[in-house]
């Protein structure tokens, strides 16, 4: 079952991100304003478009978060891979999506001082507060020894 949704969803997503269901919902909507009179503009042909919208945004809603969750895991795998090959980064930062906010922030700001640093010249190849230009040691963003 959960293969079959995933399938679903990907497939949902895809298709009514391109601009031929823009058109078609736009038709929808021009269709529905262009019978309103035909209807003396009633409580049913008002209710015809709010339940219709309200369905479609419902169900829109889970598909589109699970192709958002399945392309972030994807992502993030990537990212870990890369991490995990070179040999200089801090493999501390693999799974980093489980931190805490405290421990994102520490780890923004040193970015943030990394990214200063090789503004100002003084390169950008080493962690704040590493010893001997070796990115694996120095201040951990979890508060552990990162070797």
């Amino acid at each position: 079952m959960r293969d079959t949704f995933r399938r679903l969803a990907q497939g949902v997503a895809r298709a009514l991100g391109t601009p031929t269901a823009f058109l078609i919902a736009v038709g929808t909507i021009v269709v529905w304003v262009v019978t309103g009179p035909i209807f003396h503009y009633s409580d049913t042909w008002q209710l015809a478009i709010n339940t219709g919208t309200t369905i479609v945004t419902f169900l829109m809603v889970f598909l589109i978060q699970n192709a958002q969750n399945r392309d972030a895991t994807v992502f993030h795998l990537k990212l870990d891979e890369l991490i995990r090959a070179v040999r200089e980064a801090r493999t501390e930062l693999v799974d980093m999506e489980d931190l805490s906010e405290e421990q994102i922030e520490r780890l923004r700001a040193q970015f943030t001082r990394l990214r200063k640093r090789a503004e100002a010249g003084g390169g950008d190849e080493t962690a704040p507060g590493s010893p001997g230009g070796n990115p694996q040691r120095g201040t951990s963003v979890t508060g552990r020894d990162p070797a």
